[in-house]
């Protein structure tokens, strides 16, 4: 019987970073994972002052709808006001406040009175 030679070493598959330069190596993977993060909190950086100033003029937005609606009210009172001060007989009595008269009216002034 012949007997077949067994090997005295055995072979093993060296690892990429045993072949001499263990403390020269750049780990790539690692470096481009933390690249990739860097770069998207800078990017989410970004989108922090656009989102900010949306929110603030949304905000301000509601305030001058409100400060509308109170302006249009006040538009229609004074409207309402200047109508009916086209009459003549509004006229007169805004005349009267301001103590003017009537053309042909007897003007009396009374002193002393408290």
């Amino acid at each position: 019987m012949a007997s077949v030679a067994q090997p005295r070493y055995r072979a093993r598959v060296a690892a990429r970073g045993d072949r001499g330069r263990r403390g020269t190596r750049i780990r790539w993977d690692r470096f481009g994972r933390i690249v990739l993060v860097l770069v998207l909190i800078a990017v989410l950086a970004s989108y922090v002052s656009p989102t900010w100033n949306a929110f603030e003029s949304w905000r301000e937005s509601k305030g001058a709808e409100a400060r509308l609606g109170e302006l249009r009210s006040e538009n229609a009172e004074l409207t309402r006001k200047a109508k009916a001060l086209e009459s003549d007989a509004a006229v007169m009595a805004e005349a009267r406040k301001l103590g003017l008269i009537a053309p042909g009216e007897q003007p009396y002034v009374v002193d002393g009175v408290r």
